[in-house]
């Protein structure tokens, strides 16, 4: 790849990972109400499990969805459950603690890791990247698209729990959480707009 070529895929993994999505309002969220320590796993995730679908987007996925179309169509409709079912969990969520066993707990690695199969912006993201950056689909090409995703990806949306965490303090009214937690809910049912 040419080093224009890199450098404008660097530029759109930056804006696609750091802009708001499903995964940002979530590790946001969970930063407010668990704290940094508890939702790295949630983190990892997240830059680990998009990372891996990017390979496999690249390397055969693309190909699957043009071949059954129905399966986008069972794709969209698990999103959409899963994801108001999240943003339900998240405008329901307890009050910060100063403990170490606030109710309820965070997405683990596993969950991240999954979600990104269910995630709007992930598809959108992951199919783009391959069809600009990796358009012969070949290995090599992939791998890199996927290694600069890697590469940017966490410490971008990792920003978002780092804020949420910040905002922990102010968050200890209960009528500020509660504003937080349903404006989180109500901008990751927003989110849902990509996949119409």
């Amino acid at each position: 790849m040419e080093q224009t070529a890199l450098a404008a895929l660097s530029a759109f993994a930056v804006a696609t990972s750091i802009t708001p999505g499903p995964n940002n309002m979530m590790l946001m969220a969970s930063g407010a109400n668990f704290g940094l320590r508890r939702t790295v796993p949630h983190a990892l995730g997240v830059g680990i499990g998009f990372t891996l679908m990017i390979v496999l987007v690249g390397v055969g996925l693309m190909e699957l969805f043009d071949l059954f179309p129905a399966l986008n169509t069972a794709l969209k409709l698990v999103s959409v459950v899963y994801m108001l079912w999240l943003a339900w969990k998240i405008a329901h969520a307890a009050a910060p603690s100063d403990g170490e066993s606030p109710q309820g707990k965070p997405m683990s690695f596993f969950q991240a890791v999954l979600f990104q199969w269910v995630n709007p912006k992930a598809w959108s993201m992951a199919l783009t990247a391959i069809a600009l950056y990796a358009p012969d689909r070949n290995l090599a090409a992939v791998l890199l698209v996927a290694l600069v995703f890697g590469i940017i990806n966490l410490p971008s949306t990792s920003l978002w729990a780092v804020m949420g965490v910040s905002l922990r303090g102010w968050l200890s009214n209960p009528g500020r959480l509660r504003a937080f937690n349903w404006t989180m809910a109500a901008l990751l049912v927003g989110s849902l707009a990509l996949l119409l």
